[in-house]
């Protein structure tokens, strides 16, 4: 993880900051997520051992079924966990949290691994009632809210990107995570396709 004074987000040459704000109205707003902690962790899920050290380290046991997310919508409340395969999830925390150093302490000993990949992924918000509308152009999954809601996430394409997307409220209200190489072709993606809704910037 890079130093705190010398920490850039992803989109920091954009000046989101001073785009703040927007259209009246807006049908989608769009912002990015700074300074998110992230870590990937790999282990048995069967394990009881395992799925107790990582509740002991994070505060949440990793989800089993899958495309399901375990954790507070609010990082704030806590750390939270999504499902990227059977034996295989992200951990989010809040910035300044260590995931990765607590999990590999919880797990020293045990058939696992860890890895910081906090500087690896931008996150963007994305809400509005014309936001599932923007990503349809671009995602093939099926995000009717019969098939895609609240709790759930999946690792898809957009617009050609690589991403993991998380749906955390009903509003909607979805996460995009990206790797930090794609952030900024994404965004500019996502602010095209939303100037059919009428866009409001939230950073």
């Amino acid at each position: 993880m890079a130093d705190p004074y010398r920490a850039r987000t992803p989109l920091a040459h954009l000046g989101l900051a001073a785009r703040r704000g927007g259209a009246d109205e807006a049908g989608v707003n769009l912002g990015e997520l700074t300074f998110r902690a992230q870590a990937v962790l790999r282990g048995d899920s069967g394990d009881p051992a395992f799925a107790a050290a990582v509740a002991q380290a994070v505060g949440v046991r990793p989800p089993v079924e899958p495309n399901t997310v375990a954790g507070p919508e609010d990082l704030a409340a806590g750390s939270r966990i999504l499902w990227l395969g059977p034996d295989e999830w992200l951990v989010a925390c809040r910035d300044g949290d260590d995931p990765a150093g607590r999990l590999s302490a919880a797990l020293a000993g045990l058939h696992a691994a860890v890895a910081d990949v906090s500087d690896g992924r931008a996150v963007f918000a994305l809400s509005g009632p014309n936001a599932r509308d923007v990503l349809a152009k671009g995602c093939p999954l099926d995000l009717h809210p019969r098939a895609f809601g609240p709790g759930r996430c999946a690792q898809s394409h957009l617009a050609k990107a690589h991403v993991l997307l998380h749906q955390i409220a009903a509003t909607p209200l979805f996460e995009i995570y990206v790797h930090r190489s794609f952030a900024d072709y994404l965004w500019h993606w996502l602010e095209d396709a939303a100037g059919d809704y009428g866009l409001a910037i939230t950073t």
